[in-house]
């Protein structure tokens, strides 16, 4: 939970904003109950007439109601009202505060005159049937009953003065329904406008939070080099930069809205209650206490599934990336049946466990609705009995219901956020692992300032592991490519050839030995640097999406269109290119599976030729070329290169014949070096692969003497 804040910090003015907001809504929502209240008890029932003391009275009932009254009570009544006529006064105060002050000084003497108005039975509060109550037992009724079940008495006898003073109470109950309604639909408006706000703030943060982790997430990717690629599964980085995102950003948006309103309502509510004083607060208690358990009894149970949900999801997108990256082959080798079963299993191993999950969590909802509802059917039973003696009014009993869901559903909110956090908190987790990954392949802190200018590679004493492995993968390893020149390096499959040249531009560093460009180490550049002087060309041509011209201006932005078709004309792609119809500008598809393969590897050529490097490096580039189209290539090739450092894997001998110096490489090590010839006499390995591939003719050997080895 603390990673899912920490993505917050950056926003934390919003949230002060959505905050102030929360504040508004939670109050206009704890507003509205007391409104209902006021309605029902001070609309309905008292006809809206919410104090003791009447508009206007008669004279008569103004003198009755100051005989019960001290000599402190008579001074404040009479200073309340001014005579309008000899027969009517008017009250003469009309601020709330003071009104409720005379409520409570006034109560006692309005209610004796009250009882000598009310001449039913049925008006007269228990106890007082046999005649109006001495001070000593109304202050003891007062205390039992409470001042609001005495005050409706109060109210009473106003209406009734009113009325005898030609008041239209009526009109008075019309306004005040009238009056209280504008006021509950302005707190109405005003709580929709906090919500739409905070819900646009809350997605705000929350795609904000999302975008920013996609970008550090791809950031950090893009800055490993293959030592890390291999640690984590590509299919695990897709998830971690999607799925898991979006349940961060989701749980982020629904935190802000949920976690800090909760706990606002709540406390506003548990306020409320205690102003009610319906002396029912242990309801909301046991409310709590069955939701809380019920709850804690579906989280652990489903826990355990929720954790393991990420990473059934991380098998199956690695299931279906490998059937759908390799569905020619699966095709060709009939295997459609065998793998659609390895979907089956991934896809069911993952819908078991949301089912459960859905199963478990599905118990919520009717379980909540019936602990609220069978609360509300308590706290009704409850309310009656206490309405019945008096001690209770109708309006309070529905604000008490109302606050005590609005406390019940504070309380579930929370409960709610604790069954997503888990999910969101391995999220969080495992993005984190991805950002705290620190790349093994790390930039030099005071790196070379000056560009490479010959681009003379040295490899001195080199020996790389790759990690975890137990063998070295290259051993002792020295040799210098110069410019101008060619060094082509041949081997069997599994030689380290490619793992050789990858060390050149840093896609994995050296175990020990060093690696030299112009007699510096390549270490001592920046990533930059020392990737802006190489034109690599790898194995497997990969192009982008996009058009031939894009590709090709790939690794030069700025080329001008003049060096883009001398660079497709060496890589012998200008024919095709300028046979389609829309030329450069012909489109590529993703990962150029519109062209051909050798289509792919010249336009990959070109590429790095486009590039204009100091240094080449061709990774078994010509494998898909025709022997034609690889002989005038390379032809066109020795133009382009002659003050350039030139590496050229290669499986075809024939493709390194006039190679300026060969290295030979078998288990990881030199066994030969040299040109063409030299290597014929000197190196078995060499030999025999030559003998593989070129006729003795071919080779220059004549006829008896095959067996170089006699």
């Amino acid at each position: 939970m603390i990673k899912i804040f920490k993505n917050m910090v950056p926003y934390w003015h919003l949230i002060l904003v959505i905050l102030a907001l929360l504040v508004v809504q939670a109050f206009c929502d704890l507003s509205l109950p007391q409104y209902t209240s006021d309605i029902i008890d001070v609309g309905i029932l008292n006809g809206g007439i919410s104090h003791i003391l009447p508009e206007k009275i008669t004279a008569g009932q103004f003198e009755e109601t100051a005989r019960f009254m001290t000599d402190e009570e008579r001074a404040a009544w009479e200073a309340s009202y001014e005579k309008d006529s000899e027969a009517v006064y008017s009250r003469n105060v009309s601020d709330e505060e003071k009104l409720d002050a005379l409520d409570e000084t006034l109560l006692m003497p309005v209610i004796f005159s009250s009882y000598a108005v009310n001449k039913n039975a049925a008006d007269i509060p228990a106890g007082m049937e046999s005649g109006p109550p001495s001070r000593e037992t109304l202050e003891k009724m007062t205390e039992s009953m409470g001042a609001d079940a005495l005050k409706a008495m109060g109210i009473a006898f106003a209406k009734s003065c009113n009325e005898a003073a030609g008041v239209d109470v009526a009109k008075t109950q019309k306004t005040y329904l009238f009056q209280s309604g504008i006021k509950m639909f302005a707190m109405a408006l005003l709580m929709l406008a906090a919500a739409v706000g905070i819900g646009y703030l809350a997605s705000k943060i929350g795609a904000g939070i999302g975008c920013n982790l996609r970008n550090s997430v791809f950031q950090k990717v893009v800055s490993f080099s293959n030592s890390e690629m291999d640690q984590f599964s590509t299919a695990s980085l897709i998830t971690r930069s999607t799925n898991d995102i979006q349940q961060i950003q989701m749980v982020s948006a629904i935190m802000l809205r949920m976690i800090l309103y909760a706990p606002i309502i709540g406390i506003g509510g548990i306020y409320k209650v205690a102003q009610t004083k319906a002396n029912m607060g242990w309801i909301i208690a046991l409310a709590v206490v069955l939701i809380l358990g019920f709850v804690l009894l579906l989280v652990s149970i489903s826990m355990p599934k929720f954790k393991a949900m990420q990473k059934l999801v991380d098998a199956l997108n690695l299931v279906s990336r490998e059937i759908l990256t390799g569905l020619s082959v699966i095709r060709a080798f009939k295997r459609e049946e065998k793998e659609e079963e390895r979907f089956d299993e991934a896809n069911l191993r993952l819908m078991k466990n949301q089912l459960f999950v859905n199963r478990v969590m599905s118990f919520m909802m009717p379980g909540m609705m019936l602990v609220m509802y069978g609360i509300t059917l308590l706290i009704v039973w409850v309310s009656a009995h206490r309405i019945d003696a008096g001690t209770l009014q109708v309006g309070a009993m529905t604000a008490f219901i109302t606050y005590a869901m609005q406390i019940v559903m504070s309380f579930l909110m929370l409960t709610m956020m604790s069954i997503m956090l888990p999910r969101a908190g391995v999220a969080a987790d495992r993005i984190e692992e991805v950002l705290k990954t620190e790349p093994s392949i790390q930039e030099s802190k005071s790196p070379i300032a000056q560009e490479i200018q010959q681009g003379i590679v040295q490899f001195s004493h080199v020996n790389f592991r790759y990690p975890n492995a137990k063998e070295d993968a290259l051993e002792d390893i020295s040799f210098t490519a110069q410019t101008g020149k060619v060094t082509a390096i041949i081997g069997s499959t599994g030689s380290g050839k490619t793992t050789l040249v990858s060390l050149i531009p840093r896609f994995y560093d050296i175990t020990s030995g060093s690696v030299t460009i112009d007699g510096k180490d390549i270490r001592s550049f920046s990533l930059k640097t020392l990737r802006e002087a190489i034109g690599f060309v790898p194995q497997k041509g990969i192009l982008f999406s996009g058009t031939i011209d894009s590709n090709l201006r790939f690794g030069n932005q700025d080329a001008e269109d003049g060096v883009i078709q001398k660079a497709a004309e060496i890589a012998q792609a200008a024919e095709f290119i300028e046979e389609k119809s829309e030329g450069y500008e012909s489109p590529i598809a993703q990962g150029g599976s519109n062209v051909s393969g050798g289509q792919k590897q010249r336009l990959s050529i070109a590429r790095a030729i486009a590039k204009q490097p100091k240094i080449f490096i061709f990774d078994d580039s010509f494998s898909a070329l025709d022997m034609k189209t690889d002989a005038k290539l390379r032809k066109a090739l020795e133009e382009e290169v002659k003050d350039k450092v030139v590496l050229i894997v290669a499986q075809r001998i024939s493709t390194i014949l006039q190679a300026d110096q060969i290295l030979v490489l078998d288990d990881g090590k030199i066994v030969g070096m040299g040109r063409h010839k030299e290597l014929l006499e000197t190196c078995d390995v060499y030999q025999q692969i030559a003998k593989s591939q070129l006729s003795a003719k071919e080779l220059g050997i004549e006829e008896g003497k095959e067996d170089l080895n006699e």
